[in-house]
C-alpha cells in the first residue's frame, strides 16, 4: 500500500475536513466516519459509493491522489469497521468508479446502510 501520509492528510484537510471535520466525526448532516467507513467495503456498491460521492468523484485530485486519500481515510478513520483483510482501492478501480458520480447521495447511502444493518454490521444511519 503506497501512501504518503503527510500528503494524504494535507489533501484531507484541504478537501474533506470542511464537512467531515478533522476527526472524521462529520457534522452538519455529514455522517461520522469513525469506526463506520470500513463497513462500506463489505458491499460492492458501498465500495463504489466512497469513490462516487461528489466530494470524491468531483475532486480536483487526480486518480492516483484520490486513491491515496481514500485508502488513507480508511486507515485513519476505519477503526473497528475495517476488516483485517480489507483490500485497498486501486487506481484503476477509482478511475472507473468516479466516472459515475452520485447525485442522490442521501438516498443511496440510506439504502446501503439498510443493507449493511440487515447483514448485522453495526453501522449508524
Amino acid at each position: 500500500l503506497d501512501i504518503n501520509p503527510a500528503r494524504a492528510k494535507f489533501n484531507y484537510q484541504m478537501l474533506c475536513q470542511g464537512c467531515h471535520i478533522p476527526t472524521g466525526e462529520g457534522g452538519r448532516g455529514v455522517p461520522n466516519m469513525n469506526n463506520q467507513v470500513g463497513y462500506f467495503l463489505h458491499l460492492p456498491a458501498g465500495r463504489e459509493y466512497l469513490v462516487r460521492v461528489p466530494g470524491s468523484a468531483n475532486s480536483a485530485l487526480n486518480d492516483e491522489r484520490l486513491t491515496e486519500l481514500l485508502n488513507w481515510t480508511l486507515l485513519e478513520f476505519g477503526g473497528s469497521s475495517l476488516a483485517a483483510d480489507w483490500q485497498p482501492y486501486s487506481v484503476a478501480e477509482v478511475t472507473a468508479a468516479r466516472q459515475q458520480p452520485l447525485f442522490e447521495v442521501i438516498n443511496f447511502r440510506a439504502q446501503l446502510v439498510e443493507q449493511l444493518q440487515q447483514a448485522n454490521y453495526p453501522i449508524a444511519p
